[in-house]
């Protein structure tokens, strides 16, 4: 693994990182696992939230865990997959509060590309996975680097909002300044556990809202469907 297509505005916020031991030693990791086994995402879309969501226009961070393990799920944006690929359980759930909140149709496919475009990271906290082995490159690294962009998220942009989902994500809270950004929490999406909150939670129009009172306009959350 190289930094690959990793845009410059990032990687002058990410540079200590990337010169971390731990990160070289990520790298090799990686590597060695793309010559064993089939690696999710692929080696030109680890960094698919960074390209699509420059530092200056992040404006909200949904945070995810790690990639979909399945053939041609992942993408490098959390939550997402793209078009032609089933959308899976959690996103189906993330699109019912959706619409539930703001009212815009379910779209026939899982491509979040526009919600990165116009502002929204979404950020795993692990980049990769083995085929069909969820969490299988969970603490290998990726944690620490992941934890650099969430801290300079929090130092160095004014204002934005932190949507933390499940106890995995809620425990980057540490990580983030509450006394200048939102931080909203909820239970994960999954079939599991969005029963438990995540439904009625509203992040959407509670993000907007917050945008709007601070004076940056709203986003627009609304995924098409395709032709």
């Amino acid at each position: 693994m190289s930094k690959g297509r990793f845009p410059n505005d990032w990687f002058l916020k990410l540079k200590t990182a990337f010169k971390q031991e731990s990160f070289k030693d990520l790298r090799e990791f990686v590597s060695g696992e793309r010559e064993i086994f089939t690696i999710f995402p692929e080696q030109h879309e680890i960094f698919t939230a960074f390209n699509e969501t420059p530092f200056d226009k992040v404006k909200v961070v949904i945070l995810g865990q790690d990639p979909y393990h399945g053939k041609g799920q992942a993408h490098g944006l959390a939550f997402s997959v793209k078009e032609g690929i089933v959308t899976p359980p959690s996103l189906r759930n993330i699109f019912q509060e959706l619409e539930s909140d703001l009212g815009f149709e379910v779209p026939n496919h899982g491509n979040l590309l526009d919600w990165a475009r116009r502002g929204v990271f979404l950020l795993n906290t692990v980049l990769t996975v083995r085929e069909n082995q969820a969490n299988s490159h969970k603490d290998m690294g990726w944690e620490e680097f992941t934890d650099s962009v969430i801290q300079a998220i929090s130092d160095e942009k004014s204002v934005v909002v932190f949507i933390l989902w499940g106890k995995n994500a809620e425990a980057k809270a540490k990580l983030i300044d509450n006394k200048k950004h939102l931080i909203l929490t909820a239970p994960h999406p999954s079939p599991l556990s969005s029963y438990r909150g995540f439904f009625g939670s509203k992040p959407f129009s509670a993000t907007n809202e917050f945008l709007h009172k601070i004076g940056k306009s709203p986003i627009n959350w609304e995924i098409k469907s395709k032709n």
